[in-house]
């Protein structure tokens, strides 16, 4: 299971020179009060993986939560919280095989055929996106918008979680259309503690 902040914060390795500052970011977004972290490498190999997100974890306090991108095997390997799959990743069926029934487990959605297909897999959240233009993507998927935020709320009752082009600047509009939570990538970048702050002073 997933305890779900209004903030996803996504640790996202390839933008940082080494695991060293990628760890002094997450410690930075901790301070600012964050409580759940995806670890993401979309170009690393197996074994820098399995490495980063073991040091990642080991420097986190039990409180916070740390779920793997893509990869459930490396999730179990690196003693991770839970998983978080894609649409060409394994399968929620074959994710939550590999995990067991006690990690937490969710998966992206791109248009409402999705969701309606998440909503009946063994996944503990939903995310739905991109809701505006990202830059964390070199080919995303196209724009779904809040009115496809709106609408995948009434699909689903398992918790929605929106991602895309989200910042302090808009936020506050995806939680009103029905997000139980926003992750983010890029707004989380500079200043992280600070901007972690804004964040949660905005979605309270």
């Amino acid at each position: 299971m997933i305890i779900l902040s209004k903030l996803y914060a996504i640790v996202d390795a390839t933008r940082f020179p080494d695991a060293k500052a990628m760890c002094a970011f997450s410690d930075e977004l901790i301070a600012g009060g964050v409580t759940l972290l995806q670890y993401r490498n979309k170009s690393g190999n197996a074994r820098e993986m399995l490495q980063q997100s073991r040091e990642l974890k080991g420097r986190l306090p039990n409180s916070v939560q740390l779920i793997m991108n893509d990869r459930a095997d490396l999730c179990l390997a690196a003693g991770l919280n839970g998983v978080h799959v894609g649409q060409d990743d394994l399968t929620p069926e074959g994710a939550r095989k590999v995990i067991g029934d006690s990690l937490a487990l969710g998966v992206s959605t791109h248009n409402l055929q999705q969701v309606k297909t998440a909503d009946q897999s063994p996944t503990d959240y939903l995310a739905i996106g991109p809701v505006f233009v990202t830059s964390a993507k070199a080919n995303p998927d196209p724009l779904v918008g809040l009115d496809s935020v709106r609408a995948a709320r009434a699909l689903t009752r398992k918790p929605l979680v929106a991602i895309g082009g989200i910042t302090r600047a808009n936020c506050r509009s995806v939680i009103e259309a029905g997000a139980d939570s926003v992750a983010v990538i890029s707004d989380l970048l500079l200043g992280p503690r600070k901007s972690a702050e804004e964040f949660f002073r905005i979605l309270r």
